[in-house]
């Protein structure tokens, strides 16, 4: 009796569990995140993947069911000799392929750099940071395995397979254990075209598992496997999956005892993007979903995808940049700053550059699918003339929208590639840009906007036709950018970042930071006069009361006695009234407030506008 109770108690908890079975949808991140290396340690999963030029490098991220991901560190601040002169670049190198292990409580990445002609070997016993590093000998799509006996090796190569065997201490290789493990693999799945590359090794049930990619000529990005009981023996090898063009990964085993692989697919300009793949095993096999790679499938195990999950929007209240962010090449600490201006992302001229792609200190989050659309508001007071600053579409064939100074005058450019399609009058020092990204059935378009109030958008320019372009070898990311044609010293300061599906949708994976979430509380100033100031879709809101009708004169003074703005002047009937105070620039800091009401004036000192 007490058994069959059990075997109910069983089946129910079964049946629940397919009714709360998310639906997973791939890719799981529509955007650039390739060469995925994932490792479960505990109930949590952890990845890295390739980011090239852009720095820091190396990201980590963590998801407790393989469908939502969160970047929480990386293991390279900053990359070796990779650095954006005006006379060259290191576009598509930086770090590539890497694979990440766990063993005894230690994380490891190996990573090859293109730039330093060399691998790098971080450890952490948090994937949080701090990371170790450790030089090693420059090797292709290495693959760490550390074998259950001690000794540790990397898989690695394109075309035939190489192998090689760590020293103990794990800070170079063993003299005389470099040799060909397996040749010319890719034969299993055609011939010609891209031989087998991007190896990662798994261990399972007496077997090491080594995975690949190619592409044979006539066929498309295909997965293949090979099995052996040594790393000194004999292997066997075949084709597991031939669909969509879903290659280059591995397979895992599930906090609920399921497995799943994890490959990614060439999507366009967007860039190359995960998938996820049920697996079983057949005859100490895996089975890749039958060789089909679904669109979507049922994961109990998962919750409900909630977005990229790598990007986000930004207001700048902090003197350290999120996550998310990552710098176009090594930064020129010098001349950027979050600090000079509080709560704005400033960047200044250093050197004279001839375009964008040359731009130093430009800050960028990936762009995703299927669409996307990035705003900023930008304080062009600082410009100096031949600057050109605003919000960029990044890749080699690049579209902006920004501001451009010539002289004493300022101008809204649109750029598609090094060709300015459109310009248009701007008389104030604040403006706000807009780029909308449709990458629907690899439309792969971009559209550009600007506006002098936030709420009235006009397109400007073109439609930049996106392409995934090899030099680059990214997929395109939205550009915060400032650079000199004719002197340098000029300052161009970003007050906010706004990222979402569309212009009216909004990612805040920080909710209750910066000034966007919340507001202060309303300021009384004396006998029912009283303001707050209000946030709401990336507008700044005045709100103010007066008891009784009159002229009234409100002023802002930064805490130094400069007048920063007048947002009121004029008759105001009794009540509560609501403004726009976009065009003022305020920032996240404290000031001075008065207001004036007929002969009477009402003072505030030293208030925080916003939280």
């Amino acid at each position: 009796m007490l058994r069959s109770l059990f075997r109910a108690a069983g089946a129910l908890f079964c049946f629940v569990g397919l009714l709360s079975a998310a639906t997973v949808t791939n890719p799981i991140i529509w955007a650039d995140v390739p060469d995925i290396s994932i490792v479960h340690v505990g109930t949590k999963y952890y990845m890295s993947s390739t980011t090239m030029h852009f720095t820091p490098g190396v990201p980590i991220m963590e998801s407790s069911d393989m469908v939502n991901w969160r970047i929480i560190s990386y293991c390279q601040p900053t990359l070796v000799n990779c650095n954006l002169t005006s006379s060259g670049n290191q576009y598509g190198k930086g770090t590539w392929a890497s694979s990440i292990r766990y063993k005894n409580g230690t994380f490891y990445v190996l990573v090859p750099s293109q730039t330093a002609n060399s691998c790098f070997l971080f450890t952490a016993t948090d994937p949080k940071g701090p990371w170790k590093e450790t030089k090693l000998p420059q090797m292709h799509d290495p693959s760490l395995v550390l074998d259950d006996d001690g000794r540790n090796y990397v898989v690695w190569g394109g075309g035939n397979i190489s192998i090689v065997e760590l020293n103990e201490s794990l800070t170079g290789t063993k003299s005389g254990t470099s040799r060909t493990l397996l040749t010319d693999p890719a034969s299993v799945a055609g011939s010609g075209g891209l031989r087998a590359e991007g190896a990662q090794v798994y261990k399972h049930n007496g077997y090491y598992y080594i995975f690949m990619i190619c592409w044979p000529n006539g066929g498309m990005r295909t997965e293949i496997c090979y099995r052996g009981k040594s790393l000194t023996g004999s292997f066997e090898g075949k084709v597991v999956m031939k669909s969509n063009g879903v290659a280059q990964g591995s397979l895992l085993e599930l906090n609920d005892g399921s497995w799943m692989g994890y490959l990614f697919q060439d999507n366009g300009s967007v860039g190359r993007c995960p998938w996820l793949i049920p697996v079983t095993w057949q005859n100490d096999w895996p089975v890749f979903n039958n060789g089909t790679a679904p669109s979507s499938f049922n994961l109990a195990s998962a919750a409900s995808q909630n977005g990229p999950g790598i990007v986000t929007s930004d207001y700048f209240p902090d003197t350290k940049l999120k996550l998310e962010w990552q710098i176009n090449h090594n930064p020129d600490n010098v001349n950027w700053s979050l600090s000079e201006k509080p709560g704005f992302f400033r960047i200044k001229t250093g050197r004279v550059d001839p375009d964008f792609v040359t731009a130093r200190n430009t800050l960028t989050q990936r762009a995703f699918g299927p669409k996307c659309s990035g705003r900023t508001v930008l304080d062009v007071s600082g410009m100096k003339d031949g600057d050109v600053a605003g919000l960029g579409a990044l890749q080699k064939k690049y579209g902006f929208v920004g501001v451009k100074k010539n002289g004493t005058s300022n101008s809204i450019v649109m750029y598609n590639g090094n060709s300015q399609v459109a310009t248009a009058a701007l008389s104030q020092n604040k403006v706000y840009l807009r780029i909308d990204m449709d990458y629907t059935n690899r439309t792969d378009k971009a559209t550009f906007f600007y506006s002098l109030d936030s709420v009235n958008w006009k397109a400007i320019g073109n439609t930049l036709q996106m392409s995934y372009d090899m030099p680059h070898f990214v997929g395109y990311r939205f550009a915060l950018f400032n650079y000199a044609t004719k002197s340098t010293g000029g300052t161009a300061d970003f007050d906010w970042f706004e990222i979402g599906s569309s212009v009216n949708q909004k990612i805040d994976l920080y909710p209750g930071t910066g000034i966007t979430p919340k507001q202060n509380s309303r300021i009384s100033l004396s006998n029912g006069f009283a303001f707050t100031v209000k946030r709401d879709n990336g507008l700044q809101m005045l709100e103010y009361s007066v008891p009784t009708a009159g002229n009234v004169e409100m002023k802002i003074f930064d805490l130094k006695g400069s007048l920063i703005c007048t947002p009121v002047n004029g008759y105001a009937a009794a009540g509560t009234h609501k403004i726009p105070l976009n065009q003022f620039l305020l920032a996240n800091k404290k000031y001075c407030v008065t207001m004036k009401h007929n002969n009477a004036t009402y003072t505030a000192n030293d208030v925080k506008i916003f939280e």
